[in-house]
């Protein structure tokens, strides 16, 4: 249950942050806003990691992103870093606010579908209910009652922007064994740095200092610190259900709207909270137990010598627990209940 609590926490600071990035707007443009968001991010995130060293932090045993991670994490950060912020600011311009709430449900929706379908991540009916009942709420939440007309181009720039989201999205889980920190520093450093470069060769300005510091505190916890729990997510419980409980996002925003800045509680935010509390109790309640193979593997990440991980060391094998360094696991046969974790990858 430990990534189910990452994936959570990431959605309530995620949505969190949604109200409180729409009252900088007036200060910058999108673009801007965008780019100075993922900047707060991994500046907060490079200063913790600086101090994380300095001091006897158990997290900086997390083990460190090597070469072969490199395409993995290059190819997330271009996708959903650079490709899908862009898409969006340009499908917002011109696809009114109704149709473009109701497509950025999508991204839930394609993470899970490239998870099951692409990438061989296991699910059942239950779980395929559970994202189907969040998704319904996503558009509960943002339904007005009408779909006006857009630009056709602009919406499909939208969905573009979702999927490349869910590829990010599937793709950090192919690196969620090295440090989360790492990781989200590095998304928001060079996907701040493209953005606001971006805004800035458009003609944007930068925000007044009060602004300006403002977005970097939101950026750092509301996307860094967010980004930090929903890698630990990916490594614990697999890319299709951490995309799920994240979906639960944007109703967190709708309910410091309604509870916390007296925005009108409506039809759409109760029924949205109905379905999405229905699809997380079946994903909460879901219980995966089977016999399984465990392949010969060889890795490296921060453990605990739990029963996956009865493996001897050598005299440079860092003391205490947890810590990270390059292990092996034997083949293994054996029945227990499981998620589609760096562990349980296997075919069904």
């Amino acid at each position: 249950m430990k990534g189910v609590f990452y994936a959570l926490l990431a959605a309530l600071l995620f949505g969190a942050s949604t109200p409180l990035a729409k009252s900088l707007l007036p200060q910058m443009t999108p673009l801007m806003l965008a780019g100075l968001l993922y900047l707060g991010s991994g500046v907060g995130l490079g200063a913790y990691s600086f101090l994380r060293s300095r001091r006897g932090d158990p997290s900086r045993n997390e083990a460190a992103l090597t070469r072969k991670d490199a395409p993995w994490l290059a190819g997330a950060i271009v996708a959903g870093g650079v490709i899908g912020p862009v898409l969006l600011m340009w499908g917002l311009g011109a696809t009114p606010a109704s149709s473009a709430s109701l497509l950025l449900n999508l991204e839930g929706v394609l993470t899970a579908l490239l998870a099951w379908f692409v990438f061989k991540e296991n699910f059942d009916r239950r779980i395929a209910l559970g994202m189907a009942l969040i998704a319904a709420g996503g558009v509960s939440l943002s339904w007005t009652g009408r779909l006006e007309p857009g630009v056709p181009w602009s919406s499909l720039a939208i969905v573009g922007a979702c999927l490349a989201w869910a590829i990010d999205n599937n793709l950090t889980r192919k690196v969620s064994a090295g440090d989360p920190v790492q990781i989200a520093m590095l998304k928001g450093l060079v996907a701040g740095g493209v953005n606001t470069g971006l805004a800035l060769a458009l003609g944007a300005k930068l925000p007044a200092a009060p602004s300006l510091l403002a977005t970097g505190v939101v950026g750092f916890f509301g996307y860094g610190v967010s980004l930090t729990l929903f890698v630990l997510a990916l490594r614990h419980i697999g890319t299709a259900r951490t995309g799920a409980y994240f979906s639960i996002a944007p109703f967190v925003g709708a309910a410091i709207s309604v509870f916390l800045l007296g925005d009108k509680l409506t039809i759409g935010f109760s029924l949205a909270a109905v379905l999405m509390a229905f699809g997380v109790w079946l994903h909460l309640t879901e219980r995966h137990e089977h016999k399984h193979r465990h392949e010969l593997m060889e890795h490296e990440h921060l453990h605990w010598h739990d029963d996956h991980h009865q493996h001897t060391h050598g005299p440079a094998a860092p003391p205490g627990e947890p810590h990270s360094h390059p292990h092996r696991h034997e083949p293994l046969i054996h029945s227990h209940p499981h998620y589609p974790d760096i562990h349980h990858r296997h075919g069904h």
